[in-house]
């Protein structure tokens, strides 16, 4: 790999933001306050943010990407290696496409889901980013859980997320605008979707959620871990959102006591947190 000197940029050295220079050779960072020497690639970073790379654990902007406004869609593979490009420019070279699986059709389907998953796993190689799967399952999307249970045997799902946005969904009803979007990304008319919530929420008690019990278990079986490592800040001790990560992400990641990662607006990492994204720059550690 070619060694490189940034030049002149602000980098995080212990607890403060200080203007330096860097040599990486490889994938470390090899000196602080380095002159160029033998370094084949200059990078002038005067004035720049010098980071590592940054960790999105719930990134959803590829779904703009797939359909960038009603009624236009583009396929699955070039609206991913979009997404890839976008992230890579943004300096995010780890990404977890938070896929969501619903009750409704269209853009946040199951068929859309399987389809996302399958297209990361085919391009994954292609990809400059280091690409993930988070599965987003909405409860009340009782139909799917015998498939997402199968993918989660098969190790198929790096971040497992339980989401119940029905009261939402439910309350947006009454807001034309909210209303208007989320119709538009099913592809039905305003009276079918209005029909199939109705359908979904007037379900017998004993057919409504929460019911996560027959995911839940194969869930922390696939992960490996015995409790939650990430839930949603707002409903602490309730259940609106919570998720899994997988061995095959928590492997990559140094334990870092009680931090708490930022990476994720809507979602705060307990245990542990993404070691790009707390590490200092020093010598020996990774870019």
């Amino acid at each position: 790999m070619t060694d490189i000197f940034l030049e002149g940029g602000r980098a995080l050295i212990g607890t403060e933001l200080v203007e330096t220079s860097l040599s990486v050779a490889g994938t470390d960072i090899a000196r602080v306050d380095a002159a160029r020497g033998r370094a084949r690639l200059a990078i002038d970073a005067r004035n720049l943010l010098v980071l590592p790379g940054i960790v999105d654990l719930h990134g959803d902007a590829f779904e703009r990407q797939m359909m960038p406004r009603a009624g236009v869609d583009f396929p699955i593979d070039v609206a991913l290696a979009d997404s890839d490009r976008q992230a890579i420019s943004n300096g995010i070279t780890t990404v977890f496409h938070a896929t969501t699986c619903s009750w409704e059709p269209g853009l946040r389907s199951a068929d859309n889901a399987r389809g996302l998953m399958e297209a990361i796993e085919r391009q994954r190689p292609q990809f400059a980013a280091d690409t993930r799967f988070h599965l987003r399952h909405e409860t009340y999307n009782l139909d799917a859980e015998a498939e997402i249970s199968q993918w989660l045997a098969e190790g198929r799902v790096d971040l497992f997320a339980f989401n119940d946005h029905m009261d939402g969904t439910v309350a947006d009803m009454a807001k034309p605008r909210k209303r208007n979007r989320m119709v538009e990304r099913t592809g039905l008319s305003s009276e079918d979707f209005d029909g199939l919530v109705d359908r979904v929420i007037s379900r017998p008690p004993t057919c409504r959620p929460p019911c996560r019990g027959s995911l839940l278990l194969p869930a922390r079986q696939t992960c490996g871990c015995s409790r939650m490592t990430m839930r949603h800040p707002r409903c602490a001790g309730s259940f609106a959102s919570s998720a899994l990560t997988s061995p095959s992400f928590r492997s990559t990641r140094r334990r870092r006591g009680r931090q708490r990662a930022t990476a994720m607006p809507s979602s705060t990492a307990r245990r542990t947190s993404c070691a790009a994204a707390a590490t200092p720059a020093g010598p020996g550690h990774p870019t």
